[in-house]
């Protein structure tokens, strides 16, 4: 409802009213085509594209061809509908696809992202394995994603939130991800030049903002015990809470020359 359907957080320069999601969206997806450094007319694949929104902007203001996959057959369908709508079907294209069950052939694209989506995953080193083998040599990899501290750092009460978030949010791969271990796991599958940037920063105004806009149904849900009916509401409240515990990163790597 107050992102238009995009499912990532924004990003934010000091004095920017934290309020203007809009704005804070382009300007992480902005972040994002800085971040991949590929000349105008690269092909790429966007893993967990949602409704295509970062897709779009990538290929209108970075002049990229890039592939969306979703698990979820009702987000590609509006991802193609805003797509033929913003008249950029040459550019951007959408199907459904398990991003750890990649069918593209070997070396087809010259970059690949996710956006809070790695998270989603059951097996990331599967997912890493796939992304390795369907870049090009020299191909650029960008994941911009959350990390946690250690669970024997984090308090046995917020860790047990953490866990259900994880849960009823589907992201099983995050109760994995403490600091430095998807960077591990990259380096692992072969790439080269990784490197990660803690941007936590930049996007907590708007955890702050959904913290507000939460605290009252999340009130409501836990006098009734149905948490996991305002799983946004709590995870807003409670990361905003908590977030000392938790990092939101951009890790970055190099498909090598000679693989």
């Amino acid at each position: 409802m107050f992102l238009g359907g995009t499912k990532h957080f924004g990003y934010y320069d000091r004095g920017d009213n934290a309020w203007n999601f809009p704005a804070a969206l382009r300007k992480m997806e902005a972040f994002l085509g800085q971040q991949l450094n590929v000349p105008e007319g690269s092909t790429g694949l966007d893993a967990g594209c949602g409704v295509g929104d970062v897709a779009r902007y990538l290929a209108t203001h970075f002049g990229l061809k890039v592939t969306g996959i979703d698990l979820l057959d009702f987000n590609v369908d509006q991802a193609k509908l805003r797509s033929q709508r913003d008249q950029l079907k040459d550019k951007v294209c959408f199907d459904v696809m398990d991003y750890s069950e990649l069918t593209f052939p070997d070396e087809t694209f010259d970059f690949v992202y996710t956006l809070e989506t790695l998270v989603h995953s059951d097996n990331p080193e599967t997912v890493l394995e796939g992304f390795f083998r369907v870049l090009r040599p020299g191909g650029r990899l960008v994941m911009i994603e959350y990390s946690k501290d250690p669970d024997t750092a984090i308090p046995s009460r917020v860790l047990d939130m953490l866990h259900f978030v994880n849960q009823v949010a589907a992201m099983p791969a995050f109760n994995r991800f403490d600091h430095g271990v998807l960077v591990d796991l990259v380096r692992k599958r072969g790439f080269s030049d990784v490197a990660t940037l803690d941007i936590t920063d930049r996007m907590l105004p708007m955890v702050r903002c959904f913290a507000i806009v939460g605290a009252l149904p999340y009130a409501v849900a836990r006098t009734l015990g149905k948490e996991a009916k305002v799983i946004n509401a709590m995870s807003g409240v409670e990361f905003w809470r908590h977030r000392r515990y938790w990092q939101h990163n951009v890790v970055t790597a190099t498909k090598p020359l000679a693989s």
